[in-house]
């Protein structure tokens, strides 16, 4: 069964959730937040495989859409996050069989970053899965040009300009906007787009929305999962971000992808991601019973 309900609206936008049911009643929730560098994506993303792979668990799934960066940046697009929690708690309820009290959130790369930064929300959730998330927006690896991005073709800023608009967006696909993510990798202004400021003059002004500098004893149980050979976000990303959590005494474990790429779960079917998967629904069952 899926529904699709709107979250949170005004004047200017309205964005949307897809709501999957599963066989039990007063299930717990399952938050999904897709990906795309903050830049592009929809809620539509999310394979039939991992729908099937948290309901066939007994778990019910929101896949949530937020306003996209660069028109909205990330202070913004955080509260969206927040607000599709606190609407999933109260009005949740109403229109569906779920269990307002057990919500994880789970994210891929960016969506991935988003589901960490809960971490920090006065509203927490239950539990975070992060697979081939960040922790941080300052270091070398995203303030500054990619050498992934640089090795392809050039995106000159005229092109780059032409794919995004000042309007409200909250969902594009990456057809529309990913030369605009390639552009701003290979030039070091993806972190300035997204967030408003300059991370090598105002560096201190992003450590608010850096989830690994702002873990305290009451940050969730948080999974991480990573590859290796990860081209787009560095696997120490992970790695780093699991000894933030350790320090803080929080439960936190790594899934490791020897040579695995970014986006490895969409080799679905090959055992090894097989397993880290039920990895996944084992550690959400721990923490949702």
């Amino acid at each position: 069964m899926k529904k699709t309900v709107v979250y949170k609206k005004n004047g200017n936008f309205s964005i949307k959730a897809d709501f999957y049911g599963t066989f039990k009643k007063n299930a717990p929730v399952v938050i999904y937040i897709h990906g795309g560098g903050l830049i592009w994506g929809t809620r539509e993303e999310i394979s039939e495989e991992m729908i099937n792979l948290y309901t066939d668990n007994g778990f019910s799934l929101f896949s949530i859409d937020y306003r996209l960066a660069p028109a909205t940046k990330l202070s913004e697009i955080l509260k969206d996050i927040e607000d599709a929690i606190h609407w999933i708690q109260s009005e949740g309820p109403k229109q569906f069989s779920i269990d307002p009290r057990k919500i994880a959130v789970v994210g891929s790369s960016a969506g991935g970053f988003l589901a960490l930064s809960t971490g920090t929300f006065t509203l927490k959730p239950r539990a975070i899965v992060s697979f081939y998330g960040y922790g941080d927006l300052v270091g070398s690896w995203a303030a500054s040009p990619s050498k992934f991005y640089c090795q392809k073709d050039s995106v000159s800023k005229e092109l780059a300009y032409k794919l995004i608009t000042d309007c409200i967006v909250t969902e594009a696909s990456v057809e529309e906007r990913f030369l605009f993510y390639v552009y701003a990798r290979q030039n070091g202004v993806w972190i300035e787009e997204i967030s408003g400021v300059n991370p090598k003059s105002n560096k201190e002004d992003l450590y608010p929305f850096c989830p690994n500098r702002n873990v305290t004893k009451e940050f969730p149980p948080t999974l991480l999962l990573h590859g290796t050979k990860d081209t787009d976000v560095p696997y120490e990303q992970s790695v780093f971000m699991r000894a933030a959590l350790i320090k803080q005494s929080v439960e936190a474990r790594l899934i490791t992808i020897p040579n695995g790429d970014h986006v490895f779960d969409k080799n679905f079917h090959e055992p090894i991601v097989q397993n880290a998967l039920q990895q996944v629904i084992e550690f959400l069952k721990t923490h949702m019973s």
